[in-house]
């Protein structure tokens, strides 16, 4: 084993020949003005004239424990610049390649063309400021969350640029993805080799929770797995992964433990209402196993060798899960409680193999 830093108040140690993958690392515009490079002379004069700040996304209240590392001092769940993320993200891991998600939420603006430039804008941002700084990071391309076509039109536009990786979009949504809504958005994620990220949050406008609005932060926190739990379900039974067989989903910062339950119950179930569903000719675990990856962020399986053991083989194998520090979000005490209790050979799957795989990066050049 190597030892290799992990944050300032800790270090863990890593097997060696690890090339870590970072699949969870946000970026987050500071403030409109920032984007007005890339906006154009008509949306910056509305952004001027109406005062618009920006969509708004609650997922991270910037009081709320999770929302940012206490030794960050900055703005609540802000990785500042990228100088920042060089130094406390990259740095400490020794991280060969991280994902930069910068979650702007669009699906709060109900205006398309506005939405769409505002995904322009936000992509171009992120390809100029970020990745031209930083060759380990990766982008995720920001689409019009509520218009598929114009969602699957920003995709074909970007998609000569190797540096992005993958499509976001916020787990919590108005439709289900697998809905044939959708089906040109998957079509274009499919067809140009990218990786579909559905990604804890959304200010869709309706409730966090599938009964009504909670009381309370925790309440919804809680509940986020529910909101990945539909998504792929909403992908198999609708036959997202049959109709585009090469489709990669990630699920990143929803945690994994709730995985095994739907996969028994989604079995159990699809065995006798499958005549619904003639496109499914494998079982729904069969699709989930093959098509789907989850982020290791938040760490909500079992804490001892034993249990995770017990947790991996329920789900299948170590192959479904891809690391995250989810920086600058705090779900971990230690950074060593970031790191499975896993052999060396799962740890390193988990660290970067499994990713490496999912994104083809050893196939994609900047």
């Amino acid at each position: 084993m190597t030892e290799a830093p992990a944050a300032a108040d800790a270090r863990v140690r890593l097997p060696p020949g690890t090339r870590l993958v970072d699949c969870d690392v946000h970026a987050v515009v500071p403030a409109i003005d920032a984007l007005y490079p890339w906006l154009g002379d008509h949306w910056r004069e509305v952004a001027a004239t109406t005062q618009f700040r920006g969509p708004t996304d609650t997922a991270w209240p910037p009081t709320a424990a999770t929302s940012m590392r206490p030794d960050l001092a900055g703005v609540a769940g802000v990785a500042e610049s990228v100088a920042d993320v060089r130094e406390r993200a990259l740095g400490p891991w020794q991280t060969e390649t991280a994902i930069l998600v910068c979650a702007y939420a669009t699906e709060a603006v109900k205006n398309p063309d506005a939405a769409a430039a505002l995904s322009r804008a936000v992509n171009s941002w992120v390809a100029e400021t970020w990745l031209d700084a930083e060759p380990r990071l990766r982008g995720s391309l920001v689409v019009p969350a509520l218009d598929p076509a114009a969602a699957a039109a920003e995709v074909d536009h970007w998609a000569g640029d190797a540096r992005f990786a993958q499509v976001v979009l916020p787990v919590r949504s108005m439709t289900p993805y697998g809905n044939r809504l959708w089906w040109p958005l998957l079509d274009a994620v499919a067809r140009h080799g990218l990786v579909l990220c559905l990604h804890a949050g959304g200010a869709t406008g309706n409730p966090p929770t599938s009964i009504g609005w909670p009381t309370t932060y925790l309440e919804e926190y809680v509940d986020m797995a529910s909101a990945f739990q539909a998504q792929l379900m909403s992908l198999v039974a609708e036959g997202a992964f049959s109709r585009y067989p090469d489709l990669r989903v990630l699920c990143a910062e929803g945690g994994f433990a709730w995985l095994p339950s739907l996969m028994w119950r989604f079995d159990r179930l699809w065995r006798g209402l499958r005549r619904e569903i003639p496109w499914t000719t494998q079982r729904p675990t069969a699709y989930l196993r093959e098509h789907v990856r989850l982020t290791t962020q938040p760490f909500d399986g079992p804490a001892d060798a034993a249990g995770f053991a017990r947790l991996l083989d329920q789900i299948g194998s170590a192959e479904m899960l891809c690391f995250s520090t989810d920086y600058p979000h705090w779900q971990y005490d230690q950074a060593a409680d970031a790191l499975p209790p896993v052999g060396d050979d799962d740890l390193r799957r988990i660290l970067g193999d499994n990713a490496r795989a999912l994104y083809g990066l050893e196939r994609r050049t900047r």
